[in-house]
């Protein structure tokens, strides 16, 4: 082993507090997961129909000592040679818990550290690796991402490690926000994208006309208010009764559309750039049409389609656990004065829409 080698980065403990979701990872440089715990506050904001920031900060404070102590207690510190945290984009209060308790073990530990973008994390978590999953290819191959949650929806042209083109984005709602905000209104509480994949497996996809925005023009942009604005104006005149009675292919007629845009936009960014390597991140990647839609797509286009498993779906600090080593095995390290941002960074991606 040479020298160079020898100062690589093994082993990484990555912390993600970046909305409501808390967890923590222990991941390899090759990106092997070795440990992922995390903690769910759905029943803490259930009630309020949506994300509280003041409550989701103040249970990431509850829960994330216990989750750290939980994934090192079959580990040793010495094994560990760097910490990793979500710094942006996210809910200020949320992103400063992960900060300051990365950087006070930082210091504590005598590890460095680095603050990671969120969204890189999510391009990079179909290529985590476990037991039972490994993915067909690796990331510093070009791809295609759509990533795809209730925060963002975008396409991206990926070249490899920070080198992000951004080809389209959504013009207003993300398309995790409209099923939150669909099934909502539908009486289905919060969260929302997977009840609605739920009914919608019992309901007729067909039986209800929603509108596809942005299909026709040359445009990697999407568009979903417009979408929300219809069902809001169909469901204003059902009955109650009507809504409990149709509610399976309301769900499913809504669902439909969502899947066909986002798989409209990816055909063309694939066409256009003859990339014929896609990855679907994010979790709205989780819902089960859309991966049965991008599946029969990749299929008859013969594109090579990741997926990631549902844990890597979702917000989770095993995608943050890869982005940040293999940043810091590049030389990139963050000191003491890092703080939280609620956007993206100039530089992070080269935004390029068409």
């Amino acid at each position: 082993m040479n020298d160079e080698e020898s100062s690589l980065l093994k082993k990484v403990l990555a912390i993600e507090t970046s909305c409501d979701d808390t967890s923590v990872a222990i991941v390899d440089c090759d990106g092997w997961v070795h440990q992922l715990l995390s903690a769910s506050q759905d029943q803490d904001h259930e009630v309020f129909g949506g994300i509280v920031p003041e409550i989701a900060s103040r249970n990431h404070s509850f829960y994330l000592l216990s989750l750290i102590d939980k994934v090192m207690a079959s580990q040793d510190w010495s094994t560990i040679d760097g910490i990793v945290v979500t710094n942006r984009p996210g809910l200020v209060g949320s992103l400063i818990v992960g900060i300051i308790t990365a950087k006070t073990l930082a210091q504590t530990k005598g590890k460095p550290f680095l603050g990671v973008n969120h969204l890189e994390g999510h391009l990079l978590a179909p290529f985590l690796r476990d037991s039972q999953y490994q993915p067909q290819w690796s990331y510093d191959l070009p791809f295609i991402a759509l990533a795809v949650s209730g925060g963002h929806t975008s396409l991206y042209q990926v070249q490899g490690l920070g080198q992000y083109r951004i080809l389209g984005t959504t013009r207003d709602d993300a398309a995790g926000e409209a099923f939150d905000k669909f099934a909502k209104k539908i009486g289905l509480g919060f969260p929302g994208g997977a009840k609605v994949d739920q009914w919608a497996q019992k309901g007729d996809a067909v039986a209800f006309s929603f509108p596809r925005a942005l299909m026709k023009e040359e445009t990697y942009e999407m568009s979903f208010s417009g979408l929300k604005s219809a069902a809001q104006r169909l469901l204003e005149a059902m009955s109650e009764e009507e809504i409990q009675t149709h509610r399976a292919s309301l769900c499913a007629s809504f669902q439909q559309a969502i899947c066909e845009v986002l798989i409209h936009k990816l055909d063309r960014a694939v066409r256009l750039t003859q990339i014929k390597r896609v990855v679907i991140t994010g979790g709205v990647s989780a819902n089960s049409h859309l991966r049965a839609l991008a599946e029969d797509w990749a299929k008859k286009k013969r594109v090579s389609l990741l997926i990631p498993p549902l844990r890597y779906c979702t917000d989770n600090a095993a995608m943050i656990g890869y982005a940040g080593v293999l940043r810091m095995n590049r030389g990139e390290r963050s000191d003491l004065q890092m703080g939280p941002s609620p956007r993206i960074l100039p530089g992070d991606f080269d935004v390029s829409h068409q």
